[in-house]
């Protein structure tokens, strides 16, 4: 019988882990190919940290051909256009590549048409790609030499408030090392119908935390609100209030890559893959998807409509699964592995500069047994080990460690 050849479409944190992960589960005895439009692997939660200098892209990226080929996994630099689930072939800008078994883990897409004002070109600045965290900082730079009150927040839809709270704590921390806390008003606005909400339904004393982290720090919340539109240094909310600013960044929410929505029976309206607790499409047996790209379904309604975070610990869970099912399959066996996005533990560090908390909880959403938020300047030196950490493991493809 001829060997099996798998197709893993993306290379970060759910790509290079499943691609890694099935090889290794099957000794060898399988082909396996990874087709990314990035050759380098990006450690995303250190973004919040660019456009402050602290962090430049070569302190958190590392190029994924050579972990690739030390791991014998072809890597092809080269963008995915078109899915074919039926004869199971990916058109690439490189040539088209079968497939026996297609792993999707390629990520998402800023949604900047959420409310208008937004984008690489708008009046607000982001941090969800390096790129735009490289802008944002670019905008820092300015507001330095000319200060002003600052906004930061998530729209209605987002999921990554955790990147957000990061952000607004940092910036206050950079705010009080330049001397300008005094002069500078900072906003938090955010679709959340509580602080500390994060798009997981919240923690144990979670509100009480923020509250009190906010009112050390001297920072106005406005929540459960939607966002009308950003003019230039003014935002304007759904209900008609406005914020001026000086600076802004804000989270908007996250879409799937334009070729899985593009694919029939694949996506859902947001173009991410639909799939079961084992990680296969809900419409192909031999069609997986992981992190980002798989879609997971709000579990509640919130007066404004509220995200869930897909960050990258339960994003390994998952590819560790698809992984792990794959192998099965290609033995012959039935798919074993089960593991609802929800039951997967929670585990965060937010960070606040010099300060932050660790988030620990049995299950990403809600009903739980146990959740606790720990804070403390530990949180910020965790944060700052298991970057380091975490980089060394992927560079060179260690993706069985924790």
């Amino acid at each position: 019988m001829s060997r099996k050849k798998v197709l893993v479409l993306g290379g970060n944190f759910g790509g290079l882990t499943a691609a890694i992960s099935v090889k290794h589960a099957l000794h060898g005895d399988v082909d396996v190919t990874v087709v990314s439009s990035s050759d380098e692997f990006l450690f995303t939660p250190s973004l919040i940290w660019v456009p402050f200098g602290k962090r430049v892209r070569e302190d958190i990226t590392f190029k994924v051909g050579p972990t690739f080929e030390h791991h014998d996994v072809e890597f092809v630099h080269a963008e995915a256009t078109r899915i074919d689930p039926v004869v199971r072939r990916v058109e690439t800008t490189a040539g088209a590549q079968e497939y026996d078994y297609l792993v999707i883990a390629t990520g998402y897409r800023n949604r900047f048409d959420v409310i208008p004002g937004l984008g690489p070109d708008g009046n607000a600045f982001t941090i969800t790609t390096m790129d735009d965290a490289i802008h944002a900082g670019e905008g820092w730079r300015r507001f330095r030499e000319k200060p002003g009150d600052i906004v930061i927040g998530a729209t209605q839809g987002a999921g990554c408030f955790g990147a957000a709270y990061e952000f607004l704590f940092n910036t206050s921390h950079q705010l009080k090392k330049a001397g300008l806390k005094d002069r500078v008003k900072l906003s938090y606005v955010s679709a959340e119908p509580f602080l500390g909400h994060f798009g997981i339904g919240g923690l144990p004393h979670g509100e009480t935390l923020l509250g009190m982290f906010l009112k050390k720090e001297g920072i106005d919340a406005v929540l459960d609100t939607a966002m009308d539109h950003v003019d230039d240094g003014r935002l304007v909310l759904a209900d008609g209030r406005t914020l001026d600013f000086g600076y802004a960044m804000i989270i908007p929410p996250f879409s799937g890559q334009e070729v899985i929505a593009r694919t029939p029976e694949l996506a859902d309206a947001n173009g991410f893959v639909k799939v079961r607790d084992t990680y296969q499409s809900e419409k192909f047996d031999d069609v997986y998807a992981v992190g980002v790209a798989a879609a997971v379904e709000v579990p509640w309604q919130t007066p404004t409509p509220v995200g869930i975070p897909k960050t990258g610990f339960p994003t390994e869970q998952q590819a560790h699964v698809a992984a792990d099912n794959i192998a099965a399959q290609i033995r012959g066996e039935a798919p074993g592995e089960h593991k609802e996005f929800g039951d997967i533990p929670a585990v965060c560090v937010m960070d606040a500069g010099n300060n932050g908390v660790i988030i620990l909880a049995d299950k990403m959403l809600p009903p739980r047994k146990h959740g606790v938020l720990i804070p403390g300047p530990q949180a910020h030196a965790m944060k700052l080990g298991f970057e380091k950490y975490f980089l060394w493991k992927m560079k060179h493809g260690q993706v069985r460690l924790p």
